[in-house]
């Protein structure tokens, strides 16, 4: 089985990741925390000159869905079900996002799916510039099931947001 933090040095390796120029450049120890990052090169510019709308999603994808699934394991089922990004300034220099789960709610994840079964869960985070200005907001839905819950036996609650970078 391979470790964690092997496995977040070949995310690096993901052609799409490689092709944006997307770097996952950390990943803390106890795998709650994620920062990416993407330099402006001639491969992610749009025609404006600034960070392409699609590279600047695809540096936001699958971080939540990851941490979750290398901390639930193999009894649950776990998907990005929902995504949105509002872009409020152009990326013109090195963009970085900060993904993080803290241990206390992955619990809280855990046990709410052993009671219920199933839920859907929605996490925030900003890409911003280097000198820290909010090039865009990201929203994910993440979906968590647990292998044996029968599908029809209960609604889909829907919990709070989760906001990082506040």
């Amino acid at each position: 089985m391979l470790s964690k933090q092997f496995k977040a040095k070949l995310i690096n390796l993901y052609p799409p990741y490689i092709g944006a120029g997307i770097r996952v450049a950390e990943i803390n120890p106890e795998f709650t925390k994620i920062e990416v990052e993407m330099g402006l090169t001639r491969w992610n510019k749009n025609v404006k000159g600034v960070h392409f709308g699609g590279s600047l999603y695809a540096m936001c994808d699958p971080h939540y869905m990851w941490i979750l699934m290398e901390h639930l394991g193999a009894e649950y089922i776990i998907w990005d079900i929902e995504a949105n990004i509002r872009f409020k300034r152009p990326g013109r220099d090195t963009v970085r996002a900060v993904f993080e789960i803290p241990l206390a709610r992955i619990k809280e994840i855990k046990e709410e799916i052993d009671q219920i079964g199933k839920n859907e869960y929605v996490f925030q985070t900003a890409i911003t510039g280097e000198t820290g200005e909010v090039v865009a907001e990201v929203v994910k839905t993440v979906y968590v099931r647990k292998k044996d819950f029968k599908l029809h036996a209960t609604n889909i609650h829907t919990t709070q947001v989760l906001q990082n970078n506040e």
